[in-house]
């Protein structure tokens, strides 16, 4: 029997995830399956689309790869266009030939909104919605200093963050009188445009533009319907999607009144055999625009395509939970009270800046709504009350009110019923997880796995670790936090008891609150500990066994055996005459050179048996380790500042230098990174740092646990118009806190997640003092700062120390025993042979 043919118009994240779901059904078997995406691109990952601007690729933002579409029988058709379907010979068409197909599945999504203004189609002018899109804003924004983006709802905010990101000036222009006006009301809108403010983009509200002509100061000016206008360089539509109807509207299928391809429950369009998700379909004259929704579509047409009569799509909670510009923000249900006799509960703290409102129904028992600005902690609790039917509490206010005014816990695990929606993104339950943890699962990470929960947006990620936690318990299944198997504690016990007890080795704390002989685990996570405690160097007898091979080294090993150097240069800032002697070391000892992102000058190549050798050398010259090996300050990178550049109104160099010089050397239970920008033009890209530092007029803002690494995460506002003093001694409180309180390998930014009230909380420690730590912490960072070493000069000025960089106990001096070397690009590369027996 000859298989049918299902083809699916659209790779975007809906039709991906529909291929991911078919392709794994009994169904499967009896088609061919053939996609066509318009883009040259793999489908990817839009939600996370503004963080392609951080430095993440499509190869991270990638939903599979191409060897997955062939694994699955998929054949897969890139950067090829649909240009027609032909419903009576079932036949489609590209530019490249003609396609006949039995189901045809449209997942076409949307394009964005441009509103009919005279010359928005001029040079300069984009919009925000493909790795194109943004490829050609980046390399406009390289010769601008301003940038408009017209829309204030969830993606114009998103893109106004991308904008200051590339270092633009950023505006906000908004036809409405607020902020994101379909999620929040005017009290919420306008503690997010402050909010917003206060990070500086401007927001303009209440603007209507006539016409986009050439500018006098800039390279474009709007005028306003008011007669006002504003100056820019760039400006960027985000005012809205559309559903992409134009192949179903040309081939005559029926559509909505606005557009949108009309579906049934079964998502099936007025052709039987042509079906619709995602973004281009209307339902119940709704067009969804959020993925959750359209995976729940896609899963949804797998089932009725795999004959299941009980595959029905009903409809989409919208409640959305996000956090823009570093402002926490997030709508639930009727968050607009329009549902009759709803009532409201509001609670403000415009000190604080938070605002929350609950919408309750008349006899206040049932959750209908919610808007929070500012601090999300609520989101979780008030979104499984409104999604199943939970009856509130008789004091429902205490929802929203912080503990410290008689709030209410967040909601328990146990009382949610299975029915829950965990993940909405990808349609998982409580009882779904119940029952991955029933099949064997033991642990977060396994029902991730199992479930795809988490998997989506993230937001759901600490509600699933509660309702895991909770069920582990419940079936008798221990969820442990102990370090290892040698030690019954947490990271932060453990340097509790190294710190009070006076604890200096390994050994001493094994033997009184361990046991066995230690493990891979235990042994960098206590040597760190120690290291931070007492500030000992890391190759003294009773620590060299702690440390891994880089450590233990003090270089990074390469893939070919050898290593690379780093040493320190404050804040970027070399003279001519160190710059002279790294080229002379380089050129000396044959090694190749690259300029890090930290503005530090990396050197690749040496030999074990060098590295005592090129330290002499750089040290002699005024250079430190850069401790580029280590779990510890890396770099503080700087722009120029208000020492050359017309816009800085700090010396953002000069506090690097002095940051840097402070906390270098520092163990952290991960790699830390900082950075100091002189305005707010963001050049030295602060806010993707652990602790960022942006001047203004007054002082220093101070940013906090931000990642530019694997897990992108801005930054987030800590304090502001800091002086000198204040700044220096709030950093080092927060980070004497982390240092003490962290779990091994743990970023600062998902440190702060994990701590129950995050920045909140955070605040309090340090700013306010509130578990009366703070000079404690101040005076630990002190001793650091007096006690610091570099490891370098230590290592060869020690004869002891310095014999285990020989390679060969009787042979000293031989150099390069195994690598063999070529060139490229002017600079020698390893090439790794395997030696013929």
């Amino acid at each position: 029997m000859s298989k049918q043919t299902l083809i699916v118009i659209g790779n975007g994240m809906v039709g991906h995830h529909f291929l991911e779901q078919f392709s794994q059904s009994p169904a499967a078997d009896a088609y061919n399956i053939v996609v066509f995406g318009e883009e040259k691109q793999l489908a990817y990952d839009r939600v996370h689309l503004s963080e392609y601007f951080s430095g993440s690729s499509h190869a991270d933002l990638a939903m599979g790869t191409a060897d997955w579409y062939a694994d699955q029988g998929i054949d897969l058709h890139l950067n090829e266009p649909v240009t027609g379907i032909y419903r009576d010979a079932r036949m489609i068409t590209t530019p490249k030939g003609e396609y006949p197909y039995d189901q045809l599945v449209l997942a076409t999504g949307s394009y964005p909104f441009v509103p009919p203004i005279d010359g928005n189609d001029q040079e300069g002018c984009f919009v925000y919605r493909t790795l194109d899109d943004l490829d050609a804003i980046q390399a406009s924004a390289q010769k601008a200093k301003t940038g408009v983006v017209v829309g204030g709802g969830l993606l114009g905010l998103e893109a106004a963050n991308a904008l200051k990101s590339l270092g633009l000036q950023a505006h906000v222009v908004e036809f409405a009188p607020r902020l994101m006006p379909v999620q929040l009301d005017d009290q919420g809108g306008a503690l997010l445009r402050q909010k917003i403010e206060d990070l500086g983009v401007q927001v303009h509200t209440e603007k209507a533009t006539t016409a986009i002509v050439p500018g006098s100061a800039a390279r474009l000016r709007m005028n306003f319907s008011d007669e006002s206008h504003l100056e820019t360089d760039l400006i960027v539509f985000s005012a809205g999607i559309r559903p992409q109807d134009t192949l179903a509207r040309a081939c005559g299928l029926e559509l909505g009144e606005r557009g949108g391809i009309v579906i049934n429950n079964q998502c099936t369009t007025s052709d039987p055999h042509i079906h619709a998700i995602g973004e281009c379909a209307l339902w119940n004259n709704f067009v969804f625009g959020l993925v959750a929704p359209g995976y729940t579509m896609a899963r949804t047409l797998s089932a009725a395509l795999n004959n299941d009569a009980s595959a029905a799509f009903t409809g989409a909670d919208m409640s959305t939970k996000l956090k823009l510009l570093g402002v926490d923000v997030g709508s639930i249900g009727d968050a607009h009270a329009k549902t009759p006799g709803a009532r409201n509960i509001r609670f403000h703290d415009e000190q604080a800046g938070h605002y929350r409102r609950m919408v309750v129904s008349q006899d206040g028992k049932t959750l209908l709504g919610a808007i929070l600005v500012g601090d999300n902690g609520p989101y979780d609790t008030l979104l499984q009350y409104a999604l199943n039917g939970i009856e509130l509490p008789a004091n429902p206010e205490a929802l929203i009110l912080p503990e410290s005014e008689g709030g209410a816990p967040a909601l328990g695990a146990d009382a949610l019923p299975d029915t829950a929606s965990i993940c909405s993104c990808h349609n998982v339950t409580k009882g779904d997880i119940c029952c991955a943890i029933d099949a064997g699962c033991t642990d977060l990470g396994g029902v991730k796995a199992e479930t795809k929960a988490s998997s989506g947006c993230g937001g759901c990620a600490a509600l699933l670790k509660k309702v895991v936690d909770s069920e582990l318990e419940k079936r008798g299944v221990e969820v442990c936090t102990d370090l290892c198997e040698h030690f019954p504690y947490t990271r932060q016990e453990l340097f509790h008891l190294v710190k009070v007890n006076g604890i200096r080795t390994f050994r001493g704390l094994l033997k009184q609150y361990g046991k066995g002989q230690g493990c891979d685990i235990c042994k960098p996570t206590v040597g760190s500990i120690l290291a931070t405690c007492w500030n000992e160097h890391i190759l003294a007898t009773d620590h060299v066994p702690l440390q891994d091979t880089n450590d233990t080294f003090m270089a990074n090993m390469q893939k070919n055996g050898t290593y690379s150097i780093v040493p320190r240069i404050p804040g970027g800032e070399i003279t001519p005459d160190k710059l002279i002697v790294l080229g002379e070391v380089a050129k000396q000892y044959n090694l190749y050179t690259k300029i890090t992102g930290g503005q530090r000058v990396d050197l690749f190549g040496a030999t074990l048996s060098e590295l005592p050798e090129i330290w002499e050398k750089l040290i002699a010259a005024g250079f430190e380790t850069g401790h580029a090996y280590g779990k510890s300050l890396r770099t503080v990178k700087s722009c120029v500042g208000s020492t050359w550049c017309r816009y800085g109104v700090q010396d953002s160099v000069g506090m690097a230098i002095t940051l840097e010089n402070r906390y270098k050397g520092l163990r952290a239970p991960h790699k830390v990174k900082m950075a100091v920008s002189g305005c707010t033009r963001e050049c030295a890209e602060a806010q993707s740092k652990d602790f960022g530092v942006i001047a203004t007029e007054k002082g220093w803002n101070l940013y906090v646990c931000g990642n530019g690494g694997m897990r992108p995460r801005h930054a987030d506002l800590f304090a502001t118009d800091l002086s000198d003093e204040e700044l220096i001694r709030t950093i080092d409180r927060v980070v004497m806190f982390y240092v003490r309180t962290a779990d091994r390998l743990q970023r600062t930014s998902v440190w702060m997640e994990n701590l129950e009230g995050g920045l909140e909380y955070l605040k309090q420690v340090v700013l306010e003092d509130s578990l009366g730590i703070g000079e404690e912490l101040e005076q630990h960072m002190a001793d650091l700062v007096d006690t610091y070493q570099c490891e370098w000069k230590t290592a060869v000025e020690d004869p002891e120390k310095r014999k285990r960089f020989r390679e060969f106990v009787n042979a000293p001096a031989q150099k390069d025993p195994v690598q063999r070397w070529t060139s490229e690009r002017g600079q020698r590369r390893p090439v790794l042979e395997v030696a013929s027996s």
